[in-house]
């Protein structure tokens, strides 16, 4: 399927786990897509890999808690590829995450950490929605978490404000034929998670799962994929659990 030829799809955090299976899969499927990220060595690594397999990537450095550095991407895209069709949010601060509550957690940490996890959702989509609109519209993924249902501290604070985020923009750009939804993943193996969870992520899902397995980077490509393809022309402000069952939203 090249369901996104002629397309180009911005990914941020693609330099590894979810992010570069996202990069991946969209090349696959005819995109141009922008590798975003601040690991240069990784990040230049997924967009070599991505040509050689006959795709289209570049990489740009960007660090998506700053304004200018958001601005920089999206004006090196343009010189690339002539504009931007798709957006997807997906960096965050995460395997090398503290471990804090909110009542004792650093506050010069907790507002770098906040900058990234939620603001930079923000920060990108603000720099960028001007060129999906120039197109005629298209559509932003925003990385949420199932830790936005449960106790996780600060990351399931950011991860919640993130799906009011996906909400609130998808108003505010649906008139410009901007879709916005996102996608909550369950435990997934991912290094990040490793570094995190270590072997109590097992006890999670015998606990806590339906399916009674980790998540992998490609049980998320396909929800990505359908978010932002046509198959979800009206589909907006939604957040998508592929959780193996872990949550219950009634």
């Amino acid at each position: 399927m090249n369901r996104f030829e002629s397309k180009v799809v911005v990914v941020t955090g693609a330099a590894q786990g979810i992010g570069e299976a996202y990069a991946r899969a969209l090349a696959a499927e005819g995109a141009a897509v922008v590798v975003a990220d601040l690991n240069e060595e990784a990040g230049a690594k997924v967009a070599a890999s991505i040509n050689e397999s006959g795709g289209r990537a570049i990489f740009v450095a960007c660090d998506v808690s700053s304004a200018e550095s958001a601005s920089a991407l999206v004006a090196r895209t343009v010189e690339e590829y002539g504009g931007i069709d798709h957006l997807v949010n997906n960096a965050a601060i995460y395997g090398a995450m503290e471990f804090n509550l909110l009542i004792s957690v650093d506050w010069d940490y907790y507002k770098k950490f906040m900058a990234v996890n939620l603001d930079g959702a923000l920060v990108m989509t603000r720099a960028v929605y001007p060129e999906i609109a120039k197109r005629g519209g298209g559509a932003i993924v925003n990385q949420s978490s199932t830790a936005a249902y449960l106790y996780s501290g600060f990351y399931g604070l950011a991860k919640a404000a993130t799906n009011s985020l996906t909400q609130q923009l998808a108003h505010e750009l649906g008139g410009q034929g901007i879709r916005v939804n996102a996608i909550a993943p369950g435990p997934t193996d991912t290094e990040a998670t490793r570094t995190q969870a270590g072997d109590a992520a097992q006890d999670i899902v015998r606990s806590s799962l339906a399916i009674k397995r980790m998540g992998q980077v490609d049980d998320m490509v396909g929800a990505l994929l359908f978010l932002l393809s046509d198959d979800a022309s009206w589909v907006t402000g939604q957040v998508l659990a592929v959780d193996g069952g872990q949550t219950f939203r009634l």
